[in-house]
């Protein structure tokens, strides 16, 4: 085994000897080289971006990352690309592949993560303070104490089963062309979505209502979120990704020979940007390989509506109210004065506009996808309106209570009501009742040892089965629940990124009704993913329709995710070794025909087509391998979450009484002028018939967060209020503590906790100075 310093030492013999620093010479040299890569290719890709036309703009919708994801996946970015400059000085010399394990000894890997600013883990004595015991912090940082990063924003996802990289360490499956698996070369991925996956229709059944398939789509936007690479240029020549059809980092185009090819005949794609690793890697091995980014948090905590960093939640506040709500549309409020989101900071924005003008911008919410179809925009709307609703209830009854407690009390509430409805109202429908005691089970309390971090499986393939779920119209409803006379159906493709259809063409109700009122597509192996997606998706920074399902094998094999088998084993299934044994699986003989046809060998199937395939089990929308990675999921972010609403001390038992009543019917019911709904939203039901009055549908009583105030409270005057920050009042040691922080941008000067002693409090209240952005 060769050390860098031996290499080193080697590279340089010609020229002088080399003294025993050497090692961090070569380290030193090979990071001031990755960061000039970097810094390239990021140069090339904001020229580019800067210098589009304003026809390919109406097509490009990015994904907005905030600027902690960027900065994140530009360390990792740095670390990677400084292995490779190691590994190829280290081949020149050997003239042979060398792995980075066989160079690096765990204080060379610490030295390059320090160098590329990937840092280091956080200590578990930062979540000892008081105020991180009573409420949920904003990026998921220290719910487990013990193990901070875990389900926090931007961090690794977990594997759950080692990656498959062709090198070991970083190349996707499929990106050395001709490399065989098992004997054959994969399949390319357009060839399946248009052999397998792509349908031209899809056909309704009458159980589930739309919203099944688009709460799916809105609580994953809850849990995950895998960015991209920052950079839209090659790392190695500068090349556009839009303009090669070459593998190159961060390039992975899709091949293709139809409609979709972008200039070169390919589909452009974008790897998923890497995630800083090393500290919380078992081994090097484990440590230089690529992990993939959560941007967001894993837990479901309504960081879709409330964000899921400091800067992003303090934006989307309304902070000079000083009544503990978010922040509104200031330019437009629908017919009842009820209220829109708010526009992006930066106009004017890419979203479509009206044809007959007059701008509506994208909206901002707590996830940046919000305007990617109106069905989530909707949503974000509803979860915005109820978030001040309660606000302005719990304020008046509570009028000792700081605009800080006021907005983290209702954040709670609105938490713990997302929690319900995805485990109680949402889950058992898709894995089916028995799957769901298999793998979920009662709940017995939090487990400081479960990591709820999502895993990688689940965030790229398992949940993911929405998409076989599509419809390919989206249906706008009338007060009767028929079709709207002012504002007719529309096929999918015209409601992307369109949020001005909802403020110019009925509000959200005519959506709202659509999905309640409109029956689920069936799920089947012959008729899996629509045209919509797969032939007309407008999608990221691509300026041309792309294919849906061909990106998301594409992005399992970019992850490098082990193969259908191999889940199947995990799950303790039968693996597939024949066509019968496929049949079986399926339920379709032609279609399992298809595959093995298309894919040679079974072990090579890709996960998420695999379990896409797979016959739903009874009282399902999923077959055994997606219900059994699924529902671990699902138990491992219930379990593994210390705030989770039925953890012990989180609510009290009145109030989860009342959390109980809580549903999508009810918060419909209250926030807009939809007066009559199903009891269940998530059934499918013909109105009348299956239609209540919201008069029938049970609300949650809030007096049950009533609190009077306390005797010390009665001694002590109430705390001050101080400029950019507030206080929350908690308990310390049988004395009353008022808590004070900052608002983001600013620093805290003077003592952050006041003790209620005697009749007076122990200190002057703080300062924030700055800002400090």
């Amino acid at each position: 085994m060769w050390s860098v310093q031996t290499i080193f030492m080697l590279l340089c013999y010609d020229t002088v000897y080399v003294p025993a620093t050497s090692t961090r010479e070569l380290l030193f040299s090979s990071y001031q080289e990755s960061v000039q890569i970097i810094n390239a290719a990021l140069f090339h890709s904001r020229r580019r971006r800067s210098s589009s036309s304003s026809s390919m703009r109406v097509f490009t919708f990015p994904r907005q990352t905030e600027s902690e994801t960027t900065e994140s996946s530009r360390a990792a970015e740095v670390f990677q690309t400084t292995l490779q400059v190691l590994k190829t000085r280290a081949k020149r010399l050997h003239k042979r592949d060398v792995t980075t394990p066989e160079l690096l000894s765990w204080e060379d890997v610490e030295l390059v993560a320090e160098l590329s600013q990937c840092l280091p883990s956080t200590h578990p004595a930062v979540c000892q303070h008081s105020h991180l015991n009573k409420y949920r912090s904003i990026s998921g940082l220290c719910n487990n104490r013990q193990n901070p990063l875990w389900g926090a924003a931007n961090t690794p996802l977990v594997r759950w089963l080692p990656a498959e990289y062709e090198d070991g360490e970083r190349e996707p499956k499929g990106w050395n062309r001709g490399l065989l698996h098992n004997g054959v070369q994969l399949p390319l991925p357009r060839d399946v979505s248009k052999q397998i996956l792509r349908s031209t229709s899809k056909r309704s059944e009458d159980v589930y209502s739309q919203l099944l398939v688009d709460w799916g789509q809105y609580i994953d936007h809850d849990m995950t979120f895998t960015p991209q690479s920052a950079a839209s240029a090659a790392f190695e020549s500068g090349v556009d990704c839009l303009n090669t059809c070459e593998n190159v980092h961060p390039c992975f185009p899709i091949e293709t020979d139809d409609m979709l090819s972008g200039p070169q005949g390919c589909m452009a794609f974008y790897r998923s940007a890497p995630a800083c690793s090393i500290h919380l890697a078992s081994d090097i091995g484990q440590a230089l390989q690529q992990q993939q980014m959560n941007a967001i948090t894993s837990f479901i905590d309504a960081s879709v509506v409330y964000g899921h960093t400091p800067k992003l939640e303090r934006a989307l506040r309304n902070l000079s109210g000083l009544n503990g709500k978010l922040a509104v549309n200031e330019h437009f409020e629908d017919s009842k004065g009820r209220a829109y989101l708010p526009f992006v900071a930066a106009a004017p924005s890419s979203c479509q506009q009206d044809p007959r003008g007059g701008r509506v911008e994208c909206f901002r919410a707590g996830d940046s996808r919000v305007n990617e179809v109106m069905t989530l925009t909707a949503l974000h709307t509803l979860w915005l309106r109820e978030h001040n609703r309660i606000a302005e209830a719990l304020k008046h009854m509570n009028h000792h209570w700081s605009p800080e407690t006021v907005y983290q009390e209702t954040r709670k509430i609105i938490g713990a009501l997302h929690q319900i409805i995805t485990m109680r109202d949402y889950i058992p429908k898709v894995i089916g009742p028995a799957s769901f005691e298999q793998h979920i089970g009662a709940y017995r309390g939090y487990d400081p040892t479960v990591n709820p971090a999502a895993s990688n499986v689940f965030a790229t393939a398992a949940f993911r089965f929405g998409h076989a779920t599509i419809s390919p119209v989206l249906r706008r409803l009338n007060a009767s629940f028929q079709e709207h006379e002012h504002f007719p159906h529309l096929r999918l493709h015209h409601t992307f990124f369109s949020p001005w259809r909802l403020v110019k063409e009925g509000g959200i109700e005519p959506t709202l009704r659509g999905v309640i009122g409109t029956a689920a597509a069936a799920i089947s192996a012959d008729m899996l993913v629509v045209e919509e997606v797969t032939e007309r998706l407008v999608v990221l920074n691509v300026p041309h329709y792309v294919d849906l399902a061909s990106l998301n094998l594409q992005r399992g094999r970019d992850h490098a995710l082990p193969g259908y088998n191999s889940w199947r084993t995990f799950c303790g299934l039968r693996n597939v070794k024949t066509l019968e044994d496929l049949e079986e699986v399926v339920g379709d003989a032609e279609v399992a025909g298809k595959i093995l046809n298309v894919y040679k060998h079974p072990d090579n199937i890709d996960v998420w087509l695999g379990g896409l395939v797979e016959n739903p089990m009874p009282g399902s929308r999923t077959g055994p391998l997606f219900a059994c990675l699924i529902g671990r999921q699902m138990k491992a972010l219930r379990d593994g979450d210390r705030f989770w609403w039925e953890a012990e001390t989180v609510f009290t038992q009145q109030q989860k009484t009342e959390l109980l009543k809580g549903s999508v019917s009810r918060v419909i019911c209250d926030n807009t002028d939809i007066r009559e709904v199903p009891r269940d939203s998530f059934k499918y039901g013909e109105y009348p018939s299956d239609y209540v009055s919201c008069d029938r549908i049970p609300s949650m009583d809030l007096e049950a967060w009533r609190e009077e105030n306390s005797q010390d409270l009665e001694l002590c005057p109430s705390p001050a209020n101080i400029h950019n920050g507030d206080f929350i009042l908690s308990s310390s040691s049988g004395k009353l503590v008022a808590l004070y922080s900052c608002y983001h941008g600013f620093k805290l000067k003077g003592a952050a906790a006041l003790v209620c002693e005697g009749n007076k409090w122990s200190n002057q209240p703080p300062q924030c100075t700055g800002p400090h952005l």
